[in-house]
């Protein structure tokens, strides 16, 4: 019956389109090897390096990655930074942070991992400490999703989906969004990613950063050949991209 509930629920979003696109979810995602200033390669998806690259990364001072396991994007960022910016690569899962670490260790040369620290707070708290905020020139988000990928390929998973599943998360990705907000310097760019279908859980959530701080934000909208431009970001569907994604993108710039 739940199976039935996911695909009424993604049929009533994508229509006819939604056959052919479940098809592409249960094909294997095929990982391409990033290597860039890495001491070997780390294997991830292609639409995972897009959304990391699209952060715009400051010449100095310290970035975050908020919720960083298992650690691909934090790779990504550590590799393009220059040698004046430090990486704040956090994840509160103590699991998830031990093999965050690993990762770190094993893939960052020396001179680049003494420039990364792994942290474990709740990153949609940590605006409410006044001192924190505005401490970061640059935030990456990728924020807990539905993640329907893993869940139509998993039988336990799908029989244990509900209507409730994307408004719940929806609900934290705002918590954490507004937070990473308050955490922004002035002129920084932010960018918010999942890798969820739903529009709750992206445009949704961009929108009502952009409605609650207007003024204060500026969208700045990645260019991305592989996605589907939305009202407020790009949406990359592996039905479209040669089996990427699924990866929303949306990007901001918090004025001075």
């Amino acid at each position: 019956m739940r199976d039935s509930d996911f695909d009424t629920y993604y049929t009533s979003l994508f229509g006819s389109r939604w056959e052919g696109l479940r098809a592409v979810l249960l094909e294997t995602n095929r990982a391409v090897a990033y290597s860039q200033g890495l001491q070997e390669p780390y294997y991830m998806d292609r639409a995972s390096i897009l959304a990391a690259e699209a952060l715009k990364l400051p010449e100095e001072g310290e970035i975050l990655d908020a919720c960083a396991a298992p650690g691909g994007k934090t790779l990504v960022l550590a590799s393009r930074m220059g040698s004046e910016v430090r990486l704040l690569s956090n994840e509160l899962s103590s699991d998830r942070r031990r093999r965050l670490v690993d990762v770190l260790n094993r893939h960052l040369p020396p001179d680049i991992r003494q420039r990364v620290t792994v942290s474990g707070f709740d990153a949609a708290a940590q605006a409410r400490r006044e001192a924190e905020r505005g401490r970061f020139r640059a935030i990456l988000l990728d924020a807990p999703c539905s993640s329907e990928r893993h869940v139509i390929a998993d039988p336990r998973a799908l029989a244990q989906w509900t209507r409730n599943r994307p408004r719940a998360l929806s609900m934290r990705q705002w918590a954490l969004l507004s937070s990473a907000f308050l955490l922004l310097a002035p002129g920084g760019s932010l960018v918010y990613s999942t890798c969820a279908l739903t529009p709750e859980e992206n445009d949704g959530v961009a929108g009502r950063l952009i409605k609650k701080y207007a003024g204060m934000v500026q969208l700045d909208k990645p260019e991305c050949a592989e996605g589907e431009e939305t009202e407020f970001g790009t949406h990359i569907l592996p039905d479209t991209s040669g089996g990427m994604g699924p990866m929303y993108i949306a990007r901001f710039i918090k004025l001075e």
